[in-house]
Protein backbone atom coordinates (compact mmCIF):
# COMPACT_ATOMS: atom_id res chain seq x y z
CA UNK A 1 0.00 0.00 0.00
CA UNK A 2 1.83 2.91 -0.97
CA UNK A 3 0.97 6.87 0.16
CA UNK A 4 2.15 8.17 -3.50
CA UNK A 5 -0.66 5.59 -5.19
CA UNK A 6 -3.00 6.81 -2.40
CA UNK A 7 -2.36 10.34 -2.46
CA UNK A 8 -3.80 10.66 -6.28
CA UNK A 9 -7.17 8.40 -5.81
CA UNK A 10 -10.44 9.83 -5.88
CA UNK A 11 -10.93 9.00 -2.51
CA UNK A 12 -7.93 10.68 -0.75
CA UNK A 13 -7.44 13.38 -3.58
CA UNK A 14 -6.27 16.76 -2.35
CA UNK A 15 -4.59 15.73 1.08
CA UNK A 16 -1.19 16.40 1.72
CA UNK A 17 0.66 13.48 2.97
CA UNK A 18 0.61 13.79 6.48
CA UNK A 19 -3.45 14.40 6.76
CA UNK A 20 -3.45 10.92 4.04
CA UNK A 21 -1.72 9.21 7.18
CA UNK A 22 -3.59 10.71 9.45
CA UNK A 23 -6.52 9.83 7.94
CA UNK A 24 -5.59 5.76 6.80
CA UNK A 25 -4.88 5.96 10.94
CA UNK A 26 -8.48 7.76 11.62
CA UNK A 27 -10.10 5.34 9.37
CA UNK A 28 -8.12 1.78 10.82
CA UNK A 29 -7.15 1.29 6.99
CA UNK A 30 -5.81 -2.42 5.97
CA UNK A 31 -5.16 -4.29 2.66
CA UNK A 32 -6.79 -7.99 1.88
CA UNK A 33 -6.06 -9.95 -1.13
CA UNK A 34 -8.65 -11.91 -2.55
CA UNK A 35 -8.12 -14.73 -4.91
CA UNK A 36 -10.74 -15.29 -8.37
CA UNK A 37 -14.37 -15.70 -7.64
CA UNK A 38 -13.52 -15.19 -4.00
CA UNK A 39 -16.73 -13.62 -2.28
CA UNK A 40 -15.65 -10.02 -0.20
CA UNK A 41 -19.24 -8.89 1.06
CA UNK A 42 -22.01 -11.11 1.34
CA UNK A 43 -25.45 -9.80 0.64
CA UNK A 44 -27.25 -10.07 4.04
CA UNK A 45 -24.12 -8.55 5.95
CA UNK A 46 -23.44 -5.01 7.27
CA UNK A 47 -20.16 -3.31 6.68
CA UNK A 48 -18.99 -0.28 8.03
CA UNK A 49 -16.32 -0.28 5.62
CA UNK A 50 -15.41 1.69 2.20
CA UNK A 51 -13.88 -0.80 -0.22
CA UNK A 52 -11.24 0.41 -3.01
CA UNK A 53 -9.69 -2.03 -5.25
CA UNK A 54 -5.83 -1.46 -5.41
CA UNK A 55 -5.15 -4.35 -8.05
CA UNK A 56 -7.48 -6.43 -9.64
CA UNK A 57 -11.31 -6.44 -10.28
CA UNK A 58 -14.66 -7.19 -8.35
CA UNK A 59 -18.09 -7.72 -9.42
CA UNK A 60 -21.00 -6.42 -7.62
CA UNK A 61 -23.84 -9.05 -8.01
CA UNK A 62 -27.67 -9.79 -7.33
CA UNK A 63 -27.59 -13.47 -6.38
CA UNK A 64 -31.20 -14.78 -5.49
CA UNK A 65 -32.51 -18.34 -3.71
CA UNK A 66 -32.81 -19.76 -7.09
CA UNK A 67 -29.12 -19.54 -8.29
CA UNK A 68 -30.28 -16.63 -11.01
CA UNK A 69 -27.25 -13.87 -11.13
CA UNK A 70 -27.49 -10.47 -12.52
CA UNK A 71 -24.40 -8.58 -12.46
CA UNK A 72 -24.98 -4.55 -11.59
CA UNK A 73 -21.64 -3.27 -11.65
CA UNK A 74 -17.73 -3.78 -12.68
CA UNK A 75 -15.36 -2.29 -10.43
CA UNK A 76 -11.83 -2.20 -11.42
CA UNK A 77 -8.35 -0.76 -9.93
CA UNK A 78 -8.41 2.58 -8.22
CA UNK A 79 -12.63 2.38 -7.92
CA UNK A 80 -14.44 1.84 -4.55
CA UNK A 81 -17.71 0.04 -3.82
CA UNK A 82 -19.86 -0.29 -0.49
CA UNK A 83 -19.68 3.05 0.40
CA UNK A 84 -23.02 3.87 0.66
CA UNK A 85 -23.85 0.84 2.99
CA UNK A 86 -20.78 1.65 5.45
CA UNK A 87 -22.19 5.38 5.67
CA UNK A 88 -26.10 3.88 6.34
CA UNK A 89 -25.28 1.05 8.28
CA UNK A 90 -27.59 -1.14 5.42
CA UNK A 91 -27.53 -4.70 5.18
CA UNK A 92 -26.45 -5.49 1.95
CA UNK A 93 -28.34 -6.09 -0.93
CA UNK A 94 -25.90 -7.62 -3.24
CA UNK A 95 -23.04 -9.37 -3.40
CA UNK A 96 -19.34 -8.36 -3.80
CA UNK A 97 -17.05 -11.03 -5.78
CA UNK A 98 -13.57 -10.93 -7.19
CA UNK A 99 -13.55 -10.83 -10.77
CA UNK A 100 -9.57 -11.57 -10.60
CA UNK A 101 -6.70 -11.77 -8.24
CA UNK A 102 -7.10 -8.83 -6.23
CA UNK A 103 -6.33 -5.78 -3.71
CA UNK A 104 -8.44 -4.28 -1.95
CA UNK A 105 -7.97 -1.08 0.81
CA UNK A 106 -10.72 -1.23 3.30
CA UNK A 107 -11.55 1.94 5.35
CA UNK A 108 -13.94 2.40 8.10
CA UNK A 109 -16.12 5.43 7.51
CA UNK A 110 -18.63 4.74 10.24
CA UNK A 111 -15.11 6.09 12.18
CA UNK A 112 -15.31 9.56 10.32
CA UNK A 113 -19.20 9.79 11.90
CA UNK A 114 -18.58 8.54 15.13
CA UNK A 115 -15.73 11.01 15.56
CA UNK A 116 -17.18 13.87 17.45
CA UNK A 117 -13.08 15.34 17.62
CA UNK A 118 -12.76 18.92 16.10
CA UNK A 119 -12.90 19.11 12.87
CA UNK A 120 -9.72 18.98 10.74
CA UNK A 121 -8.99 19.50 7.12
CA UNK A 122 -8.64 16.18 5.70
CA UNK A 123 -12.14 14.98 7.00
CA UNK A 124 -13.60 17.65 5.28
CA UNK A 125 -11.63 16.40 1.98
CA UNK A 126 -12.60 12.75 2.46
CA UNK A 127 -16.68 13.88 2.92
CA UNK A 128 -16.26 15.94 0.03
CA UNK A 129 -14.44 13.15 -1.83
CA UNK A 130 -17.22 10.24 -0.90
CA UNK A 131 -19.83 12.46 -2.07
CA UNK A 132 -18.24 12.72 -5.47
CA UNK A 133 -17.37 9.20 -5.55
CA UNK A 134 -21.40 8.41 -4.45
CA UNK A 135 -22.74 10.51 -7.22
CA UNK A 136 -20.57 8.93 -10.11
CA UNK A 137 -21.51 5.75 -8.87
CA UNK A 138 -25.26 6.60 -9.45
CA UNK A 139 -24.52 7.58 -13.07
CA UNK A 140 -23.48 4.12 -13.42
CA UNK A 141 -26.15 2.44 -11.68
CA UNK A 142 -28.75 4.42 -13.92
CA UNK A 143 -26.48 3.98 -16.77
CA UNK A 144 -27.25 0.21 -16.45
CA UNK A 145 -31.16 0.83 -16.61
CA UNK A 146 -31.11 2.26 -19.58
CA UNK A 147 -29.17 -0.88 -21.03
CA UNK A 148 -31.73 -3.43 -20.10
CA UNK A 149 -34.99 -1.16 -20.83
CA UNK A 150 -35.06 -2.42 -24.58
CA UNK A 151 -37.10 -5.18 -25.13
CA UNK A 152 -34.90 -6.72 -28.27
CA UNK A 153 -31.52 -8.31 -27.26
CA UNK A 154 -30.04 -6.30 -30.24
CA UNK A 155 -31.57 -2.70 -28.30
CA UNK A 156 -29.53 -4.18 -25.00
CA UNK A 157 -26.09 -4.86 -26.60
CA UNK A 158 -26.08 -1.53 -29.21
CA UNK A 159 -27.01 0.45 -25.49
CA UNK A 160 -24.43 -0.71 -24.26
CA UNK A 161 -21.34 -0.25 -26.83
CA UNK A 162 -22.37 2.81 -27.79
CA UNK A 163 -22.21 3.95 -24.06
CA UNK A 164 -18.62 2.90 -23.65
CA UNK A 165 -17.89 3.97 -26.70
CA UNK A 166 -18.99 7.33 -25.79
CA UNK A 167 -17.34 6.59 -22.42
CA UNK A 168 -13.82 6.08 -24.27
CA UNK A 169 -13.79 8.42 -26.95
CA UNK A 170 -13.34 5.54 -29.28
CA UNK A 171 -15.34 3.03 -31.40
CA UNK A 172 -12.60 0.27 -30.32
CA UNK A 173 -12.37 -0.54 -26.85
CA UNK A 174 -12.22 -3.51 -24.41
CA UNK A 175 -15.15 -3.98 -22.39
CA UNK A 176 -14.50 -5.31 -18.49
CA UNK A 177 -16.81 -8.17 -18.82
CA UNK A 178 -16.44 -12.07 -20.29
CA UNK A 179 -19.83 -13.00 -22.00
CA UNK A 180 -21.76 -14.84 -19.02
CA UNK A 181 -21.15 -11.07 -17.05
CA UNK A 182 -22.14 -9.61 -20.05
CA UNK A 183 -25.19 -11.31 -20.68
CA UNK A 184 -25.87 -11.41 -16.61
CA UNK A 185 -25.34 -7.66 -16.94
CA UNK A 186 -27.70 -6.63 -19.60
CA UNK A 187 -30.14 -9.06 -17.81
CA UNK A 188 -29.82 -11.69 -21.10
CA UNK A 189 -29.72 -15.34 -21.76
CA UNK A 190 -26.18 -15.87 -23.31
CA UNK A 191 -26.86 -18.58 -26.04
CA UNK A 192 -29.21 -15.92 -27.27
CA UNK A 193 -27.19 -12.71 -26.87
CA UNK A 194 -24.03 -14.91 -28.27
CA UNK A 195 -25.99 -15.16 -31.49
CA UNK A 196 -27.39 -12.12 -32.02
CA UNK A 197 -23.43 -10.88 -31.66
CA UNK A 198 -22.56 -13.11 -34.33
CA UNK A 199 -25.79 -11.75 -36.22
CA UNK A 200 -24.41 -8.41 -35.99
CA UNK A 201 -20.98 -8.91 -36.85
CA UNK A 202 -22.16 -11.07 -40.35
CA UNK A 203 -24.29 -7.42 -40.64
CA UNK A 204 -21.01 -5.56 -40.12
CA UNK A 205 -22.27 -3.45 -37.46
CA UNK A 206 -19.57 -4.97 -35.38
CA UNK A 207 -16.23 -7.03 -34.92
CA UNK A 208 -15.55 -8.46 -32.00
CA UNK A 209 -12.85 -10.96 -30.09
CA UNK A 210 -13.42 -12.24 -26.92
CA UNK A 211 -13.85 -8.56 -24.72
CA UNK A 212 -12.17 -6.65 -27.29
CA UNK A 213 -15.04 -4.91 -29.76
CA UNK A 214 -14.95 -1.95 -32.89
CA UNK A 215 -18.07 -0.48 -34.00
CA UNK A 216 -18.34 -0.06 -37.67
Amino acid sequence: MEISVLEKSRLFLGMTSRELSSCLESLDAREKKYRKDDVILHAGDQTSNIGMVLSGSVTIESNDVWGNCTVLSHVGKNQYFAETYALLGEVLLVDVRANEDCSILFCNIRNLLNDSKKSSSWKEKLLKNILIISSQKNLILSGRSFHTSPKSCRGRLLSYLNSIALQTGSKEFDIPFNRQQLADYLNLERTNMSKELSHMKDEGLIEYRKSHFKLL
